[in-house]
């Protein structure tokens, strides 16, 4: 039996089959059609659906399940998706309106779990009981895998990593809450920080710090020095097994992982440390989890 999968995003919805041996054979994304409501949402899915369905040459009636990951806080019991404000969704019956428009069987979870699934099955983190995946992008997400298995919050909410307090009273974060871990960890940080010394985004601080200029450089060692506290107290409070991290600043690659991986050490409780590693699944993680989440 097949999966279809959707990945739906403030900028793209993107959607992808996956077979029998969690292979993805068929992938297509769309605009996500901004302020045109939830009914255009639903008509860009399906459309996506029968353009998956000819580029495969496969029938619906292959298709065992569908499931959606979108940037938000869901209910898998109801199918609502509560908040998910880059999409505009507020209390919004997905499962039910995606089911009726394909007539499928629709699950739903949120995009970081669905990351940390496709991590899980295929990924950097298979084989691994207890494990962490953090997403660094705009803001900071990430899933759990306790005994094998994602974790999605003891009363169903899921989990938000991002917004642990690392700072007291520290910066102010989009959620409304300061010193959230996103404001320190995340590539808007490092945006934010770079203007200051006239650099315009993340990868520009990352490639001046690589070049040797100094104030680049502080920067980025303040980066990863917050960074590494963060991954140090989510070690201190899980003991996990390893650690996969994902998002844009990993393009950095050994650049940024060898000293994260160092300062982490020293802040670990622990004797021996879990290995931190990049994420592996790449822009097809979200497609990916979503097609999981459905079997």
């Amino acid at each position: 039996m097949l999966y279809l999968g959707y990945d739906i995003g403030g900028t793209n919805i993107a959607a992808g089959i996956l077979d029998e041996e969690d292979r993805l054979i068929v992938k297509d994304s769309l605009p996500f059609p901004r302020g045109k409501g939830t009914d255009a949402v639903i008509a860009v899915c399906r459309t996506l659906f029968d353009t998956l369905m000819d580029a495969a040459g496969i029938k619906e009636n292959e298709i065992g399940g569908v499931g959606a990951a979108v940037p938000g806080s869901v209910d898998p019991e109801s199918g609502v998706v509560i908040d998910a404000h880059n999409l505009g969704f507020h209390h919004t019956p997905l499962r039910s309106l995606l089911g009726s428009a394909l007539d499928k069987p629709v699950a739903l979870v949120n995009d970081a779990d669905a990351a940390t699934l496709a991590e899980h099955r295929t990924g950097a983190l298979h084989g691994t009981k207890t494990s962490i995946m953090i997403t660094i992008g705009t803001g900071i997400g990430g899933g759990l895998i306790l005994n094998g298995t994602l974790f999605r919050g003891g009363r169903g909410n899921g989990t938000e990593p991002g917004h642990m307090v690392l700072v007291n009273g520290g910066r102010k974060c989009t959620c409304g809450i300061s010193g959230c871990a996103e404001t320190y960890c995340s590539a808007t940080r490092l945006r934010t920080d770079g203007e200051q010394i006239g650099l315009g985004d993340a990868k520009s601080v990352i490639d001046a710090a690589k070049n040797g200029a100094a104030d680049a450089s502080d920067l980025f060692a303040r980066y990863v020095d917050d960074l590494g506290s963060y991954l140090a107290s989510l070690i201190n409070l899980l003991d996990p097994e390893r650690i996969a991290i994902g998002g844009g600043v990993c393009g950095a690659g050994s650049f940024l992982l060898d000293p994260l991986r160092e300062n982490v050490r020293k802040k670990c409780f622990f004797e021996t440390c879990p290995e931190i590693v990049r994420a592996t699944a790449g822009n097809d993680a979200g497609i990916i989890g979503a097609c999981l989440i459905a079997k």
